[in-house]
């Protein structure tokens, strides 16, 4: 186990994202209901690396309490899922066995790049790296520790949905207390490539979260009323959440889709290829 995570975040360029980078996230506390990952949502995040070879070993980074890990077990009883997390949670995760090992601090850590190096046949990044304070850093670290061949599964919002275009810097992603970095999945996708991997599957419907109309629903509430005059506005909030859930199976089909998943594979690096071999000098002719 390692430790620990740094105390504070600290702003980084941005070569690839949209807009600026933010210095902290923030949501409401009762937005953390409306964002909770469904059991369902994590299994289909499992099962999209179905079509690849079943991996004998798994990082899940950003992985919280590991719910991710544990829904994914159904999908892979045979695989090894271990976690990592900048908090003790993962922990604690890892004495409910939800997880084999579990290791505290942040993949960029290069005593834990280390450590995990060439370890894994996939790593898993869902909602994580669009908080990270350096995508491309923590993108580096996380194909530092695949093996070749090895697949790389993210899931991130979708800056380019309709909603974001819609509700504006209201919408959760974009707004002033929102994510550290959005990342266009053309643009994400460039970035893999760069970096030696091919592209092997995207997806924009299965990863959308149904939550954009209550969140931004909340986040109004809470610029108006504040934190605790808004929690007041719950049964509105409520309202708006199951409008989000009925509408869902329609709108991931939809641009107002606000997610994306990308899987790459990093391919093996190719040895150098020999010098070709010059043909010994001809003697020269006797006079």
């Amino acid at each position: 186990m390692t430790a620990t995570a740094p105390s504070e975040r600290r702003r980084a360029a941005c070569p690839f994202t949209l807009g600026v980078c933010r210095d902290h996230t923030y949501a409401p506390r009762f937005l953390r209901i409306v964002r909770q990952a469904s059991p369902r949502r994590l299994r289909a995040a499992a099962r999209a690396t179905l079509p690849f070879a079943e991996p004998e070993s798994w990082l899940d980074v950003g992985t919280g309490d590991a719910r991710f890990p544990e829904a994914a077990k159904e999908v892979f009883p045979y695989t090894a899922f271990d976690g990592l997390d900048p908090t003790h949670r993962v922990l604690h995760a890892r004495v409910a066995e939800r997880i084999e090992e579990a290791h505290v601090g942040q993949l960029t850590d290069p005593r834990i790049t280390a450590r995990l190096r060439t370890r894994y046949d996939v790593v898993s990044m869902l909602r994580h790296l669009e908080l990270s304070p350096d995508p491309r850093a923590e993108l580096r670290a996380a194909l530092a520790v695949l093996r070749p061949g090895g697949h790389l599964v993210l899931e991130l919002p979708n800056p380019r949905s309709a909603f974001a275009l819609l509700f504006g810097v209201a919408w959760i992603p974009q707004s002033p207390h929102g994510h550290l970095h959005l990342l266009p999945l053309p643009a994400l996708q460039e970035e893999l490539r760069s970096q030696g991997c091919t592209i092997v599957a995207t997806d924009r419907r299965t990863p959308h979260i149904p939550y954009d109309l209550a969140a931004t629903t909340a986040l109004v509430l809470n610029l108006l009323l504040g934190p605790v005059l808004a929690l007041l506005g719950a049964p509105l909030v409520a309202v708006a959440w199951a409008i989000d859930l009925v509408l869902a199976p329609v709108l991931r089909l939809t641009p107002l889709s606000n997610a994306y998943r990308i899987i790459a594979r990093k391919e093996p690096t190719r040895p150098a290829a020999p010098a070709p071999r010059t043909a010994p000098a001809a003697p020269p002719a006797p006079a």
